[in-house]
């Protein structure tokens, strides 16, 4: 096995603490601090004979990423319990904050042509339409899981590992998508171990198996590609919104968290954009 790069520790710490926060994705983490393309180069190499250098770049940064998913969980937790409509305006500032960098990540006002923005149309009434006909953000179902609940968790699972890798769309924001999300962080807190080990299966399998057709349409139809990921982002908003607060305390609350969460957002898309 190659050398372990310590230094990956403190990396999978940023990018496993904002992977549990819909809107911000640790793909783009992994840009802004540099390891974007070898990180997808260890993904795909371990299928490879430099299966051991892949590993010793990827040991040490999962290892920061498991520590920082278990240790937000509670936080976040602790204000979904308290504070949801805080927490989804600053989850609507940060996906709202995130589009200028997608859209800048492939100069659309040169390379987007009528069927980019189509399918950028579509993606996001697809997505709104899911957030309209569903409830994305119903309370944890933890304590009456069925069959059926465990078999999404898997392939949810799966579809959130490309999303993992895809720069400005996190794991999280699917989770959120298909109602899980609340789930997910109860599981984590509460250190349920069948969903838990369920969830990472079938990120497992994804990483590895998915990873490959990201990572071949990122580079082959890169402009099509975020032309879909930014409908999907644009559409979450309708997903993810709950509503106003009745009280004014609660609204100016809302409105400052959702001004900061677009800030942090566009601020990390900026300086991604600079690299």
């Amino acid at each position: 096995m190659g050398k372990i790069d310590v230094h990956n520790l403190w990396r999978g710490l940023i990018m496993g603490t904002v992977e549990t926060i819909p809107g911000v994705s640790s793909g783009t983490i992994a840009v802004v601090i540099g390891i974007y393309e070898r990180l997808i180069a260890a993904i795909n190499g371990l299928s490879t004979r430099e299966w051991k250098q892949s590993l010793a770049f990827l040991i040490p940064l999962v290892t920061g990423i498991f520590i920082a998913v278990f240790s937000s969980a509670k936080v976040l937790s602790w204000l979904l319990d308290y504070y949801p409509n805080q927490l989804s305006f600053f989850f609507l500032g940060l996906i709202i904050g995130i589009v200028p960098f997608l859209l800048k990540k492939v100069d659309y006002k040169r390379t987007f042509s009528g069927i980019h923005y189509f399918v950028l149309l579509l993606s996001l009434l697809l997505i709104a339409l899911f957030g309209i006909m569903q409830d994305p953000v119903q309370s944890s179902i933890l304590g009456s899981m069925s069959a059926s609940d465990y078999l999404a968790i898997f392939f949810l699972g799966w579809v959130a590992s490309s999303a993992m890798i895809l720069p400005g769309l996190s794991g999280s924001f699917i989770l959120l998508v298909f109602g899980y999300y609340e789930t997910i962080i109860d599981a984590l807190d509460h250190f349920h171990f069948p969903v838990l080990l369920t969830l990472i299966a079938g990120i497992g399998i994804g990483v590895l198996i998915t990873s490959k057709i990201v990572h071949f349409f990122l580079n082959r139809f890169p402009v099509g590609t975020y032309a879909v990921v930014t409908g999907m982002v644009l559409g979450s908003v309708f997903v993810i919104y709950r509503g106003m607060p009745a009280d004014i305390g609660g609204l100016i609350a809302s409105l400052v968290v959702l001004v900061i969460g677009f800030c942090v957002a566009f601020l990390l898309g900026k300086v991604e954009h600079k690299q």
